[in-house]
């Protein structure tokens, strides 16, 4: 531009047309152009320094921007992710609240079970005039081992263990035996309204065919003849009085061990209403109890 206006300047002058006012005019105007022009690059300069600045702040904005999506399409899988949680915990609530309702009911149903059976075992374990009567004649022997007493449902139960009873394979009882049952005699006898039964109990050992006895049957029922035989002596009334023998067939404990076998070996006499008692199986009538010989 400045070469412009040099040129400009010097063909004016060379014309000889130019007045030294227009010259300093036109010089002037050149300048002006020159000016204009460095301040226009100036400008120029300036306009693409702040254009490259917004393109770096336009990409950081981007980035942000790429950042912010990406959290939202993070928050948006995990609010998915919550709301399945969400319904599987509300499911399992619910099954638990239903749950707690249906044990609450089985609890409330034991209660009641609980409450039945409670009252049911005051009834079984109830004790009869008869029982007491019994417990306070029979408390030495029930003290010392020689007796047991039990009641069940009304019917009580004297049991006596063969061995304080009898010897070894014999149906005679012996002087201690004798003793302890003359005690039990004298309860009995001031019993009203109770039938009594004998019950004679082996274990499974055999008797041996040779001697008195074939089988546990005939030692089983011989003994519990014995004591009936021993009863009636006692002043106890014999129409009152059964006999039977059940042999091996109603441990009430294992055989295998020989604790066990003298548990099974016992005689055991049972009170139970006279009205309407009738004869255990293998109980011969009274009349013959009273007829067999010890």
């Amino acid at each position: 531009m400045r070469q412009l206006a040099t040129a400009t300047l010097a063909l004016a002058l060379a014309t000889g047309c130019v007045t030294a006012g227009k010259y300093e005019k036109k010089e002037a105007e050149a300048k002006k152009l020159q000016e204009d022009n460095k301040a226009l690059h100036q400008n120029v300069e300036d306009e693409t320094a702040r254009t490259a600045v917004c393109q770096e702040n336009l990409k950081g904005l981007q980035r942000q921007i790429d950042n912010l999506v990406a959290d939202v399409n993070s928050l948006k899988e995990k609010i998915h992710s919550d709301e399945g949680t969400l319904s599987q915990k509300e499911a399992e609530l619910r099954a638990s609240r239903q749950r707690v309702l249906e044990l609450q009911a089985l609890v409330d149903e034991l209660s009641k079970s609980k409450k039945k059976l409670e009252a049911a075992k005051a009834d079984l374990e109830k004790k009869s005039g008869e029982y007491e009567q019994l417990a306070s004649a029979l408390r030495g022997e029930i003290e010392s081992g020689r007796v047991e007493l039990m009641e069940l449902k009304g019917r009580t139960t004297v049991k006596m263990k063969d061995k304080i009873l009898f010897a070894s394979g014999s149906a005679t009882i012996g002087a201690d035996g004798r003793e302890a049952l003359k005690k039990v005699s004298d309860a009995l006898r001031t019993m009203q309204g109770k039938a009594i039964r004998v019950e004679g109990h082996t274990d499974n050992v055999p008797t041996g065919h040779s001697g008195p006895f074939p089988s546990n049957w005939e030692l089983s029922s011989a003994r519990a003849l014995a004591v009936v035989r021993f009863f009636q002596e006692s002043g106890v009334d014999p129409t009152r009085l059964s006999g039977a023998g059940f042999g091996e067939f109603q441990p009430i404990s294992p055989n295998d061990t020989p604790e066990g076998r003298s548990l099974n070996r016992r005689i055991e006499i049972v009170l139970v209403p006279l009205e309407g008692a009738t004869p255990a199986p293998n109980a011969p009538a009274p009349a013959a109890a009273a007829a067999t010989k010890t």
